[in-house]
């Protein structure tokens, strides 16, 4: 207590019996009929909004937004099984079951899920090292360049199956082992260069479509470059009238896309840009044959109905493991960004582990029925949510028109260029190219972070997806252990009449006391930085303790014996007792020819941890040392910390108590001589 001002300090203790402890820890894991239907509750979200969802309020716009969304993702469904190195059939496969699943175990509102141009295009990767063309090479030569693509493509579904079977384990498991938290670890700059990177990939493996030239498909490190080169080694084959058609329809969906942003608040609903480019050119390429007379290539066979459902082939499952787990964590990573940006948006919360179970059911339950892996997708998620969607209901109204299209109408599309579904894709990648205005504004902001949002990019542009995330995580990671080896280190001074000490290069006030050096560093001290700690100390106090040392030992043998002792006022945690103590010890005698600092309080506030190496080396500090701790105390006990020299009477809660016991313990004249 001081004379300015007095605390008053109320506590309440709580005692609880032995019986009672062992009643609390039998009711944690007791079954009850609550816990029973809490259980079931959040397994299946379904449940607490179905029953008290308003007819009158929401389901004009779930209708709308389910009609609009179910729109745009028939033809998306089509194009990004391009991507996934499957025939378009089974992207509109993928578009019904998973997003119909959805509705009862997902928690988001808005989010759209389905197929997704980013896992699409890690999908076709994997199927294309798993069942290369060379595989299906007619009489076995690569020489020939025939190629049994019915075999190829029936192979490449398996694969594909199999990996979102896997996809799907995965994510239930993680889901069930509370894993949500894994998102964190793929921070923001990560992923949208990453996913910047993957619009490069999209890019390029579209431009083929766009000029109806036939290349091999590549896969794996330079791929972007081995297939520029593809292309531009068979340019000379240009079909001209599949370019023709790509670039009008290129240009009619960017005017479309550009006419929804600017008068979306106009607009009762987006234009469907999309669905009127398939329904013109499918109606175009039906009437002028363009398959036959003008080479131009078309989707082709798209069976009328569901299929069977059938078993993966669990054969694959070895392989696949790796690709499995990156496809799982990137595509939960993209699907709980927009579920929390959504749910921010509309005052509601989102459940990261049921959100883990309900991608994995989705994936693992609808592989049975020849889909693959599937995310949210960011423009799908804005047109649902933009249109008036309020609940699931929108996803399954836009699975059930998908549904529809499959079982009667799906064989209409057959005419349909794939040059057309080039266009699409490449038009949706526009949002994720503007993700380029990313390095201006982290040049400004933050370097560390544009760091990783290039490493991030240029790793997975050159070495692939799957190599270029590991690289990306890595990265990401050694920047966290780059963050603790420069840290922001600062000597504190006292503003005047006050009990608040700030950093004495920053605030003009704040002002050193005399004879204490009050040392921060915002950092945890562990082994990789301890040494690094103890060398921003001395450098910051201008004191070597051990070079100290060195010249008490040499000069100890001109010391004159007999020292004086007195009765001292002791502050411990700001309670002043009387002590009796040497005032002027060996140590003192000698300290102050040295230098004219006798005590160094190390502010420990903002360590978060500190390991056994740290603990040895802050220890082995040969200088008076006044530490101030907090949370670390329990850690500081446990390290076996305390022991002489260092005490846990010289842990003080605050600065200004370890200031003020240094101040009244120690008493120690300064030679004016001493510089």
């Amino acid at each position: 207590k001081t004379k300015e001002r007095q605390t008053k300090y109320i506590l309440t203790f709580v005692f609880i019996s032995d019986n009672e402890k062992m009643y609390l820890k039998k009711s944690k894991y007791k079954c009850s009929s609550e816990k029973a239907k809490s259980v079931v509750f959040g397994f299946l979200p379904i449940l607490t909004w179905l029953p008290s969802y308003p007819l009158k309020q929401y389901l004009f716009g779930d209708i709308v937004s389910g009609i609009s969304t179910g729109v745009m993702q028939l033809p998306q469904g089509l194009a990004y099984a391009m991507l996934a190195a499957v025939p378009p059939v089974f992207g509109l496969y993928s578009s019904f079951y998973p997003v119909l699943l959805y509705t009862f175990f997902g928690t988001s509102k808005h989010i759209s899920i389905g197929t997704f141009a980013v896992i699409s295009l890690m999908i076709g990767g994997v199927a294309v090292r798993e069942a290369p063309d060379s595989m299906f090479a007619v009489n076995g030569t690569n020489a020939s360049q025939v190629v049994d693509f019915e075999a190829r493509d029936a192979r490449r579904v398996e694969v594909v199956v199999a990996l979102t079977t896997l996809v799907g384990i995965i994510q239930f498991v993680l889901g069930l082992l509370r894993f949500g938290f894994l998102a964190i670890y793929l921070t923001e700059p990560l992923v949208r260069g990453f996913t910047t990177a993957a619009a490069v990939h999209v890019s390029v493996s579209q431009i083929k479509y766009l000029l109806g030239v036939h290349t091999a498909r590549f896969n794996g490190p330079l791929s972007v470059v081995y297939s520029l080169d593809a292309v531009f080694r068979n340019i000379a084959s240009t079909n001209v009238v599949t370019l023709i058609i790509g670039l009008v329809c290129t240009v009619f969906l960017y005017f479309i896309k550009d006419l929804n942003e600017r008068f979306k608040k106009k607009l009762p609903i987006p234009i469907p840009g999309e669905i009127i480019v398939v329904i013109v050119s499918t109606g175009i390429s039906y009437g002028m044959v363009m398959s036959e007379n003008y080479g131009v290539e078309v989707v082709g066979n798209i069976p009328t109905g569901l299929l069977p459902p059938k078993i993966p082939d669990f054969s694959v499952f070895p392989n696949l493991f790796p690709d499995a787990f990156a496809i799982a964590v990137v595509g939960f990573s993209i699907a709980i960004s927009l579920a929390k940006t959504f749910a921010l948006k509309h005052g509601y919360s989102v459940d990261g582990n049921q959100e883990l179970i309900a991608l994995g059911l989705c994936n693992f339950m609808s592989s049975f029925f020849h889909t693959f892996a599937v995310t949210a997708s960011m423009s799908r998620s804005l047109v649902q949510e933009s249109t008036g969607g309020h609940t699931e209901i929108a996803g399954l109204l836009a699975s059930l028109l998908v549904l529809l299209v499959v079982v009667a109408i799906g064989f209409v599309f057959q005419p349909l260029p794939t040059t057309v579904l080039a266009a699409i894709i490449m038009v949706n990648l526009l949002g994720m190219f503007r993700q380029m205005k990313d390095i201006p504004a982290l040049w400004r902001t933050s370097k560390i972070e544009l760091a990783i949002w290039l490493v991030s990019f240029f790793a997975s542009v050159l070495l692939g997806l799957d190599y270029g995330l590991v690289v990306a995580m890595g990265f990401a990671i050694l920047t966290v252990i780059y963050r603790t080896q420069c840290p922001k280190n600062a000597l504190l001074g006292q503003i005047p009449d006050t009990g608040l000490y700030f950093d004495v290069d920053e605030y003009e006030e704040a002002e050193e006391c005399s004879g204490i050096k009050i040392f921060q560093s915002n950092t945890s001290i562990y082994f990789a930085n301890s040494d690094l700690y103890v060398s921003a100390l001395k450098a910051k106090t201008g004191i070597d303790p051990a070079q100290l040392l060195v010249a008490r030992k040499s000069q100890l043998k001109y010391v004159v014996p007999g020292v004086k002792k007195q009765k001292d006022h002791v502050y411990t945690n700001g309670q002043m007792t009387e002590n009796h103590a040497e005032s002027e010890s060996e140590d003192d005698f000698f300290l102050q020819r040295l230098t004219p600092i006798h005590t160094i309080v190390l502010d420990f506030t903002p360590v978060n941890f500190i390991d056994s190496v740290g603990a040895k080396t802050i220890k082995s500090v040969n200088i008076l040392c006044w530490c101030c701790a907090g949370t670390l105390l329990s850690d500081l006990r446990t390290l076996k910390f305390f022991c002489e020299p260092v005490t846990p009477d010289l842990i003080f809660p605050t600065i200004h108590d370890a200031v003020l016991h240094c101040k009244h313990s120690r008493d120690v004249p300064v030679c004016p001589d001493v510089q």
